[in-house]
């Protein structure tokens, strides 16, 4: 099993309380990686909760392709060690046509030599319009990746992905190796993040999906969560132990 991490979004209240301990506690529970968001806007206290714990973030998400100053944050990713830098998000208003498509790919492409430039590379994550979106017969995204450039990755969000209408597990075969990550998580698929469960306990096709991209790395994600998220994060790292082989 690839070594899995955890998007730190999951925890966001704890981390705008206490990122030092939610960090602390990410590695109690034995995880050894974060995928931070935002990470540009408080790089030092990211740099400092990972030395203390130990933890490293090979990627993390920050909205470069709407950033006036994007070299700003790829040079934070290269100071806190990160190998992948991930769009988290273009709302689905920018994903209605074939054109705007398109163009999306296109400022993609021209970021991603901005990253290469710091040994990094550039992906982008979906959600569920992305998926739910047809153009031509197909989903916009499979669009978008026709456009991009062979350098440029991808992390799958695979609960929206089934939640916009892909078969999850196909959509990662025919996406192959640029699938450098995917989001693991699990619960009904009518989208409701209320409704979200720890791996292996919803209505997702996690084994599946996880056989269809055996070398992507596994991120654990909440959108929300009914319990206490940390004890879901545990048990989500418990399954994928104990089924991810």
């Amino acid at each position: 099993m690839p070594t899995p991490s955890v998007q730190l979004y999951s925890v966001r209240d704890e981390v705008a309380e206490d990122l030092d301990g939610a960090v602390a506690r990410l590695a109690r529970i034995g995880l050894r990686r974060v995928e931070p968001y935002a990470f540009h806007e408080r790089t030092a206290e990211y740099g400092r909760a990972l030395a203390a714990t130990g933890l490293t973030a090979p990627s993390g998400h920050a909205p470069v392709l709407t950033s006036d100053t994007p070299e700003a944050i790829f040079d934070a990713a290269a100071e806190l060690g990160m190998t992948t830098v991930i769009d988290p998000f273009l709302p689905a208003e920018l994903w209605q046509t074939a054109d705007q498509v398109a163009r999306l790919a296109e400022r993609v492409n021209g970021l991603a030599g901005l990253a290469s430039d710091r040994g990094l590379e550039l992906g982008y994550h979906n959600h569920a319009w992305e998926l739910s979106t047809r153009l031509d017969g197909r989903h916009a995204l499979e669009v978008f990746v026709g456009h991009l450039a062979p350098e440029v990755v991808l992390e799958v969000d695979t609960y929206w992905a089934a939640v916009g209408g892909a078969d999850a597990p196909a959509l990662l075969r025919e996406l192959g190796d640029r699938v450098r990550l995917i989001h693991v998580k699990d619960g009904t698929l009518d989208g409701d993040v209320d409704r979200q469960e720890p791996a292996g306990s919803g209505d997702v096709d996690v084994p599946a999906i996880l056989a269809a991209a055996p070398a992507a790395t596994r991120v654990i994600e909440f959108d929300a969560y009914a319990g206490d998220v940390f004890d879901g994060i545990a048990r989500s790292l418990a399954w994928l132990t104990e089924h991810d082989r």
